[in-house]
């Protein structure tokens, strides 16, 4: 499956990036020449802070997305706060070019809103709408207006990076969204999505790349901490309430 996906991998040269940048000091970035990508589908894993989404906004720009977010055809940018990691990056591109592509961070996915709103002009906008579940996404909950885009606008054979696209989601639509991406994927698309979602990274055949302890390497759906935790919790709720609390309490 690795032959037909629209990007394979990536090298990095750090003579590039800006030797004063703060990603020098990212253990499992600062590390990394290579990354190798194995499935349709690849998660990356790992505790707040270890680089999962400073390494898919470089992918994206370096892909010419835009680092806010969005497709190749948008062009905006409310405030330039992405790193310069995509400057020494390059892409191991397959065979393949993608019909589609898109970018779709959680933090920003307002600012995509609005611009979605500009771009449409004088459109007709039941025409316009139909991509994006037939009304405008600012007319949706921050929840219904990630899925409507990737239900609507999203089509077979695309490039799709997500930055934690779980964040507005339940439960019962993350499972909505995990549907969604197994169809994409058996219409030919690739995904490389940044998640906590024990949910999300259940999806069968996926590749999973954790941050933690250093250095990019690929773990188990069981290994990953998203699964523990929330297993954990479930299954000793009560002891580990006890735990927890008590431990937390002000002597």
């Amino acid at each position: 499956m690795k032959g037909s996906l629209f990007v394979n991998g990536l090298t990095i040269d750090w003579n590039k990036v800006d030797p004063d940048s703060y990603l020098h000091r990212i253990t499992a970035l600062s590390g990394m020449e290579s990354l190798s990508f194995e499935a349709p589908v690849t998660f990356f894993v790992g505790e707040n802070g270890t680089g999962k989404s400073t390494l898919l906004e470089a992918i994206a720009a370096a892909y010419g997305l835009n680092p806010e977010g969005g497709s190749r055809d948008f062009r905006f940018s409310t405030r330039e706060t992405h790193s310069s990691l995509y400057e020494g990056m390059v892409l191991k591109k397959g065979y393949r070019s993608p019909r589609d592509n898109f970018f779709l961070r959680a933090e920003s996915f307002y600012n995509v809103a609005t611009q979605v709103e500009e771009y449409r002009g004088d459109d007709d906008p039941a025409i316009y709408y139909r991509r994006y579940g037939g009304r405008s996404l600012h007319e949706q909950s921050h929840g219904e207006s990630f899925l409507a885009l990737m239900q609507n606008r999203f089509q077979g054979q695309g490039f799709y990076l997500l930055d934690e696209p779980e964040a507005a989601l339940s439960p019962q639509r993350q499972l909505t969204l995990l549907i969604c991406i197994h169809r994409l994927v058996r219409e030919g698309s690739q995904f490389l999505i940044a998640s906590h979602s024990p949910i999300l990274l259940g999806l069968p055949g996926a590749e999973i790349l954790s941050f933690d302890e250093g250095a990019v390497h690929s773990v188990e759906y069981t290994k990953t901490e998203s699964y523990q935790v929330t297993e954990m919790f479930l299954n000793h709720r009560e002891y580990l309430l006890k735990r927890l609390l008590e431990e937390g309490e002000v002597e």
